[in-house]
């Protein structure tokens, strides 16, 4: 007994004195850095919350201050003064533009990644080119189309142009994950008879999903929260997503503050806790066929 517990105490010494184990001056430096980055992103958030529980006199007296006695009803009035219908509208939104950009995406990145033909590399850098293409210059261009489309005013006004604008960030990450996967499991599975299509839906589809999991995060966000094309694309305020919507909740003379920051905290909860939900996928799929390209 005597020389176990010696043991491990030698053991617990030598573990002690590792490199990996010690507090080094450079990590230090990075976790007060972190740390200040931590506060940075979430006391807007924290305070936020805190004043979407007060009424509008508690705000502009104590507008740093907990609330004395929190107004849960403010949450309830936002859902009623149209949020509920915003939400619903940012929902399908976001919901068809992921399956979408990810239905497209997938299949011209496995095209462009396993099969060889000519102008492949031409097709992929036009891809990439659409990563240049600001939606603010386009405005106005894609404001003619639309209504030449008779999309105006319409899910479909959103729908296609987050699509399309999408696409070539995730056709790149994609690609460079298809890269990664050895040939030989798609030489396997087409001896054992599958066809182009099966080796794409019974194979490359489920060894993605860390890359697919982060591609459906990065189109939420920007689908999710898209400002300019909501309030130009869409008059009617059946049809407005979150953003715009929270636009109505403003008064010309008074704003309920209030109301207004539970609506915000209501637009941002989803996205919160999806990355809460997919935050080791995303890390993994952002490291996915970093060393192909």
């Amino acid at each position: 007994m005597e020389h176990a517990a010696v043991k491990r105490e030698h053991t617990k010494k030598r573990r002690n004195t590792l490199p990996g184990n010690k507090m080094t001056p450079l990590m230090a430096v990075i976790a007060v850095l972190l740390f200040i980055y931590f506060i940075l992103v979430a006391y807007p958030l924290f305070w936020m919350i805190c004043n979407s529980l007060k009424d509008y006199m508690e705000i502009y007296r104590h507008i740093w201050a907990l609330p004395e006695d929190p107004l849960w009803g403010n949450y309830a009035l936002a859902w009623e003064r149209g949020i509920s219908k915003y939400f619903l509208n940012s929902v399908l939104v976001t919901g068809s533009t992921i399956f979408g950009a990810i239905l497209v995406s997938a299949l011209a990145s496995y095209s462009l990644s396993r099969f060889r033909f000519k102008g492949n590399q031409l097709i992929f850098i036009l891809c990439m080119g659409g990563m240049m293409l600001s939606p603010q210059v386009t405005l106005i261009p894609l404001y003619k189309i639309i209504q030449a489309l008779h999309i105006h005013n319409t899910y479909l006004a959103l729908i296609i142009p987050y699509t399309a604008y999408r696409i070539p960030l995730i056709v790149m990450l994609i690609r460079s994950h298809f890269l990664s996967i050895p040939k030989e499991i798609e030489e396997s599975a087409a001896l054992d008879g599958c066809s182009s299509f099966e080796i794409f839906y019974k194979i490359f589809l489920p060894m993605s999903k860390p890359i697919l999991l982060t591609c459906t995060i990065l189109i939420a966000y920007y689908a999710w929260n898209e400002f300019l094309y909501a309030i130009i694309f869409i008059d009617s305020d059946k049809f407005r997503t979150i953003p715009a919507g929270l636009m109505n909740l403003r008064d010309a003379l008074q704003t309920d503050w209030g109301v207004l920051l539970s609506g915000m905290t209501i637009s941002a909860t989803p996205l919160v806790l999806l990355f809460l939900l997919m935050q080791k996928q995303f890390i993994r799929g952002m490291t996915a066929g970093a060393v192909k390209g």
